[in-house]
């Protein structure tokens, strides 16, 4: 692209609100790239909090504590794009978000690493036993002892899930000289020798080692009960660094109070409070050779810089290019640059017509169009208008009288 304004708006008016304690790599994208009214917050807003403070913003980045419901948009008329600086977009109503016509970006792969690692960590912790015995010798008890503890060595890692984590962790596993199993609901290519069976029940009755990393939806909720924990194998070990509504506690509370389950690790619950330090409850609480830890899978500092560069790369594409790659409200496009034009973004509800009437209006009046790109999803349609710099003006008013027209923003 030639050296020229990427926003036809003033910079230094676009309000960019990051909160949840949102890696500084973010911050330090967005003031590099000329918005200096950049906002970090450390914790999650409340909704009659968050409402107070987006209606001025332009751009909101957010972690998974923060709510983003329909009350917050609709408050939001300023609102171009949300970045989840995470992997999940749960916390955003995104049906909403893109009736409105905000696009919304995540993170999917940034952390991948950090919780695939951290997974075979706790295998290892748990196969050998090493809660019961770290709190025994706490509590003054030398407990120097080889039963029950194994090697990862020759065991069988089950995995549920073979997206991005679920494939890293596959590859860790068998550089621990592990066979891997894998379950999912589309057929998958296996890395390495891992092998993909049919169902969970033939999963949890091979593994020694059960671990999560699917999403949260309705066909995942409580996937993980009564009935399906009774096909593990006695003395498997449980892990769910997924999602918090995909197990029935309680379920796996009376595995592991049974003996059924010898030892768990979970990350994630389906009620988490909002901020540090706050009360924390699970059924989980005070079982022995169970490892409890609050939502921190991908929480390093590595993943969490990765992450901060990668969501804030997405944002600023769409503020300053319109490119809508790797959203899930605005339907993903990857335009390239047009020189001596002016670029238009249209968002539309997805009904027959509305593209000849744009064209119609833009052609009634000799407005040359000289690049024009539209992708549609169920609900809306994204069209990015390059037209004849002189007459740009013009042309912007006339799309924002199209009808079922959503959105419509000067690029520059």
């Amino acid at each position: 692209m030639s050296q020229r304004k990427l926003t036809s708006y003033p910079k230094e008016k676009i309000n960019i609100l990051l909160l949840e304690n949102i890696s500084d790599a973010a911050v330090a994208e967005f003031k590099e790239a000329g918005y200096i009214n950049t906002r970090k917050l450390s914790g999650a807003l409340s909704e009659q909090e968050l409402i107070k403070e987006v209606k001025e913003a332009h751009l909101l980045g957010i972690r998974s504590k923060t709510q983003i419901t329909a009350n917050v948009l609709a408050a939001a008329k300023k609102l171009q794009g949300i970045g989840c600086f995470c992997i999940g977009t749960n916390q955003v109503d995104l049906k909403t978000a893109t009736e409105h016509g905000v696009a919304v970006f995540n993170a999917p792969y940034s952390n991948t690493r950090s919780v695939a690692e951290l997974v075979i960590g706790l295998s290892v912790m748990l196969i050998r036993r090493i809660p019961d015995k770290n709190v025994a010798a706490h509590k003054g008890i030398w407990m120097k002892e080889a039963t029950g503890s194994f090697e990862l060595r020759g065991k069988t890692m089950a995995i549920v899930g073979y997206g991005s984590i679920g494939t890293q962790v596959s590859v860790l596993a068998e550089a621990m000289g592990m066979k891997v199993l894998y379950y999912d609901v589309e057929t998958k290519l296996p890395i390495g020798n891992a092998e993909q069976v049919r169902s969970l029940k033939e999963l949890f009755s091979k593994a020694d080692i059960i671990t999560l990393h699917v999403p949260s939806n309705k066909s995942t909720e409580n996937m993980i009960n009564k009935e399906t924990l009774q096909y593990a194998k006695k003395g498997a070990i449980f892990l769910n660094y997924a999602r918090g509504e995909v197990v029935e506690l309680n379920d796996l509370k009376e595995a592991l109070e049974s003996g059924h389950l010898s030892g768990a690790a979970v990350d994630v619950f389906p009620v988490e409070p909002e901020k540090n330090g706050a009360a924390f409850s699970t059924p989980l609480q005070l079982l022995p050779n169970v490892i409890l830890t609050p939502h921190i899978g991908g929480s390093t500092e590595e993943a969490q810089h990765n992450i901060g560069l990668d969501v804030s790369s997405k944002m600023l594409n769409f503020l300053e290019k319109g490119a809508s790659f790797g959203s899930h409200t605005i339907p993903s496009l990857s335009v390239p640059a047009v020189d001596n034009s002016h670029r238009i973004l249209h968002i539309h509800k997805n009904v027959p017509g509305v593209l000849s009437d744009i064209n119609r209006e833009l052609s009634s009046r000799n407005i040359n169009i000289l690049g024009q790109y539209l992708k549609t999803n169920d609900s809306i349609g994204y069209v990015v208008l390059d037209v004849d710099s002189k007459l740009s003006q013009e042309a912007f008013a006339l799309l924002k009288e199209v009808n079922h027209t959503i959105k419509t923003r000067m690029l520059y």
